[in-house]
């Protein structure tokens, strides 16, 4: 019947977001522990090293950008707010921005390859329900990765691509800096989306052995 898949739908629905949550509450966590282990104590200091998902709410990014998604029919994608990081405090000032940036991204790769691993080698013992919730752990924690490393301002990659750009090529960086938003956006409108859902959903197959 009819709403037998409505049913499933609003489950998946709620699976998918409450995944979301956790996984950008584990690479925020992940931002803040790098820099406490680098010397700077400001994400710990505000509370945010906690895995509990409405510490590092955002408004737009966390609720009402995935409902309007969800009730556009479109994919659900969402983000929180950054953790709080004073570079100063690094011991390594040299790859201290280096080292915090890709702690989000990794934690998310480690996180879709442990769930894509027990998927692939231990499906049979998993029930239906199970198979999808860790589907949806790997694919969505693929694409938060991928996402947050493409070197544009705000996203990590940005910082990862500053840390080897030499100091002649500052130029570069004022440039990022100052139109990151209309870049994002030429990103998107000319495929950059697709590019990320391709690349994650090949991590998916690559991961799972399909």
């Amino acid at each position: 019947m009819w709403y037998n898949f409505l049913i499933m739908d609003i489950i998946i629905t709620i699976f998918t977001l409450v995944v979301l949550l956790f996984s950008i509450a584990i690479h925020e966590v992940a931002h803040g522990s790098i820099a406490l282990s680098l010397g700077d104590p400001t994400a710990k200091d505000a509370g945010r090293l906690t895995l509990n998902p409405l510490k590092h709410l955002d408004l737009v990014g966390s609720v009402l950008v995935p409902m309007f998604l969800w009730w556009s029919g479109l994919p659900m994608f969402a983000w929180a707010k950054p953790v709080p990081i004073n570079p100063y405090n690094f011991r390594d000032q040299k790859w201290g921005n280096l080292k915090v940036s890709i702690a989000g991204p990794a934690a998310n790769f480690l996180v879709a390859v442990f769930f894509g691993l027990s998927l692939r080698f231990f499906s049979e013992y998993l029930s239906a329900a199970v198979l999808t919730l860790f589907s949806i752990i790997v694919i969505y924690n693929f694409l938060l990765g991928i996402f947050n490393l493409i070197p544009i301002p705000p996203l990590d990659g940005h910082h990862v691509l500053f840390a080897f750009l030499p100091e002649r090529m500052s130029n570069i960086k004022t440039f990022l800096r100052r139109y990151s938003l209309l870049l994002l956006m030429i990103f998107f409108l000319f495929g950059g989306g697709n590019l990320v859902f391709f690349t994650a959903e090949f991590l998916y197959a690559l991961v799972l052995g399909l």
